[in-house]
């Protein structure tokens, strides 16, 4: 994959989780501090694919030698967030967590 194109894409999530943690910061009430607490979740998980084909210096035409380190952190993550969301969405809607 070409680095000018990782560069941009790292650059984009930067900006974008930048506007995720103002919304946090700002937001007025809880389900949008929620809905931007799971976007910067996705978030960290393009920063893991990325970081996961950024090449190496010594690297040969494959991938990163991390490569499976930060696809496994990056599915990993999916699936705390998933669960996070839906035990806040439960909160929210003032459900209880065992039903």
């Amino acid at each position: 994959m070409s680095q000018a194109f990782l560069g941009i894409a790292t650059c984009v999530l930067i900006f974008s989780s930048l506007l995720c943690l103002d919304r946090i910061g700002r937001g007025p009430t809880a389900p949008d501090r929620a809905i931007a607490i799971d976007t910067l979740g996705t978030i960290m998980i393009g920063f893991c694919c990325i970081m996961a084909l950024w090449p190496t210096p010594t690297d040969s035409p494959s991938a990163s030698p991390f490569m499976d380190y930060y696809m496994t952190v990056a599915i990993a993550w999916a699936v705390i967030s998933f669960i996070g969301s839906l035990a806040l969405a439960k909160y929210l809607e003032g459900r209880c967590y065992d039903a």
